[in-house]
């Protein structure tokens, strides 16, 4: 393979007693998928899961086919997200740590801090806060960095160098990102290790701009330039309005094949590419769809951004890839009933 591909892997498909006083028994990631309603001609949902089916990730079994797929298509590692919320709050953590305590499946993986507020945007209240997200200090970092050392000692756990892979997803919002890395780091070492291998996420999903920009002043390691591949030709802009005007809602955009003139590049920027996205599911009319996207259209996306960083050593050469499991997002590489396995041969073929 020419690149290492890293999908995020979205925990939420098995019920816990937060969902189900804030949303109803039994509620899962699943829930919003099956509900999805189709919004405006040529709209395609509901997406339905074929090989792998509605799985509850509390069974070792789908976890392993999970792990299965993922090692025949070139999936080299899980980026698992992960959820700290200070002062020892976690959530949605018993997949991870099973995988973890049990030492199977074998598919490599790395933790991605989800540092953000849970609200109730997915479902149209915005306002309601669920779980809100705290920074207390020193000591929680601290106690975080201790939680999950043990995954970074882990041999499946992917590394960069000799590195554990640790991934910020709003490093903005962290009160002083430069002081969490310098401790972490720090920490890391203490600890043991060669240090840590920092991502932080550059998030500008539809192109206005990076949320976050000073990955080298602040010491991270790479960043990941986060952009939805979203056509914004005028001819193009101007059919998908019309779109939306006739379904009263989402925002529509096309899915864009132009990759290298869309994202950015450099030293410390490493590329992500996304399957699709369509968060109706999860947000109704306020969602924003990606529309046309195919596997073809996927892997021409995936040959530029491997071509983006063909140059570097093999070990740095990480293609981010948004994602294995959102299907409420619209992004997943698991095999669905319109495409079968065509997602995770895209991203196979354009990894060769």
């Amino acid at each position: 393979m020419e690149a290492r591909a890293v999908a995020f892997y979205l925990p939420q498909f098995h019920p816990i007693p937060e969902n189900d006083a804030w949303w109803g028994p039994g509620f899962t990631e699943w829930t919003n998928v099956a509900r999805a309603r189709r919004l405006y001609p040529g709209h395609r949902q509901p997406l339905v899961p074929a090989d792998l089916g509605f799985y509850d990730l509390r069974l070792p079994e789908a976890r392993a086919a999970q792990s299965e797929l993922a090692a025949q298509y070139g999936v080299e590692a899980f980026a698992y997200w992960h959820y700290w919320f200070g002062n020892g709050r976690r959530i949605l953590e018993r997949p991870f740590s099973e995988v973890l305590a049990s030492g199977a499946p074998d598919v490599s993986f790395c933790l991605a801090w989800a540092n953000q507020t849970w609200s109730g945007i997915w479902h149209g209240e915005a306002d309601r806060v669920l779980v809100q997200q705290h920074y207390p200090g020193v000591e929680d970092y601290t106690a975080h960095f201790e939680a999950v050392l043990p995954a970074f000692r882990d041999a499946r756990y992917l590394r960069v160098g000799g590195r554990p892979v640790f991934y910020v997803f709003r490093p903005e919002e962290l009160p002083d990102a430069g002081d969490f890395v310098d401790l972490w780091q720090s920490l890391a070492r203490r600890a043991g290790l060669e240090g840590l291998y920092l991502v932080a996420e550059m998030s500008d999903l539809l192109g206005g701009g990076p949320r976050y920009d000073r990955v080298k002043e602040d010491g991270f390691d790479a960043g990941v330039y986060m952009r939805m591949p979203a056509g914004t030709s005028r001819a193009e802009t101007a059919r998908m309005r019309a779109f939306r005007k006739l379904a009263g809602g989402p925002e529509i955009f096309p899915y864009s094949t132009d990759w290298t003139g869309q994202n950015r590049t450099g030293d410390l920027v490493q590329p992500c590419v996304y399957p699709n996205w369509d968060n109706t599911p999860r947000s109704g009319r306020g969602g924003v769809v990606l529309h046309g996207a195919t596997p073809a259209k996927f892997g021409a996306n995936v040959r530029q951004a491997v071509a983006s960083i063909a140059h570097r050593p093999a070990d740095e050469r990480l293609l981010w890839v948004k994602s294995w499991n959102e299907w409420a997002e619209g992004n997943h590489l698991e095999p669905d009933l319109r495409h079968g396995r065509g997602w995770l041969e895209a991203l196979r073929d354009g990894l060769r």
